[in-house]
């Protein structure tokens, strides 16, 4: 097992470790190394280097017991709803993250890695030295926001309490059992005005859709956690979207 005092050197130091993570990690461990760039998303970084560099924190934890559900409730993932004033994808569901600022780095480096954990620190108020980096998903490109995406993901090791931070960029902050993202019943497709569709969830009072959404159904059955569900089930997004 990794000590406290290394666990914390290795996050803010943004160094990845598989060290002394849960087995139930291990599917997505095995699908975050051989997953390839075009089996997450027909939306790949621009050959020409335009985008906005940025990442996301996916951040998955034990859930026993640190959410509302004190039994605990298993595997969860930490998300956040997007305030909605903002530009970008506002009153959108979401990971913790945004944008590189130079001090996190190299953008071709670690400073992806930087960045999620800083993101994550400013927008939930967790503490980055309960949080263990485990592995990297391939840069991906989000057109209508000209970002280009690297998930990082991670393991809560020692969970914090999180909440909003700045209601200007947060409405709030919740997680969410894997077990309720593979549940059928709550897995439906989300219609866009413009006609483009893609997987969504309603989980905690929210529909997860968009490049988050199209995250989690990628990890879900990269990992071999996905369950059949109807496709035909459909989500009107509304017009603002």
């Amino acid at each position: 097992m990794t000590r406290a005092s290394d666990t914390q050197g290795h996050t803010r130091g943004g160094t990845l470790s598989k060290e002394g993570l849960p087995g139930w990690l291990d599917p997505v461990v095995r699908a975050v190394e051989t997953v390839r760039p075009g089996q997450l998303s027909r939306f790949l970084p621009p050959e020409d280097g335009a985008g906005r560099q940025s990442a996301v924190l996916i951040l998955f934890g034990d859930g026993d017991g640190n959410g509302a559900d004190e039994a605990g409730s298993g595997p969860e993932l930490l998300l956040m709803e997007r305030a909605g004033t903002l530009r970008s994808h506002a009153g959108q569901p979401a990971f913790p993250g945004g944008a590189l600022d130079p001090e996190d780095g190299d953008p071709q480096g670690d400073g992806p890695l930087r960045a999620a954990l800083r993101e994550a620190e400013e927008e939930t108020g967790l503490d980055p030295a309960g949080v263990q980096l485990f592995g990297v998903l391939p840069k991906l490109y989000i057109p209508v926001s000209g970002f280009v995406v690297t998930p990082v993901l991670a393991w809560w090791r020692e969970p914090t309490p999180v909440g909003v931070v700045d209601p200007n960029e947060t409405a709030r902050v919740f997680t969410v059992p894997v077990a309720d993202l593979t549940d059928p019943a709550n897995r439906v497709t989300a219609v866009h005005p413009r006609g483009h569709r893609g997987p969504a969830f309603l989980v905690e009072s929210a529909l997860v859709w968009g490049f988050t959404a199209g995250i989690i159904d990628r990890l879900l059955h990269f990992a071999g956690w996905e369950r059949p569900w109807d496709r035909e089930k459909q989500v009107p997004l509304d017009w603002r979207s």
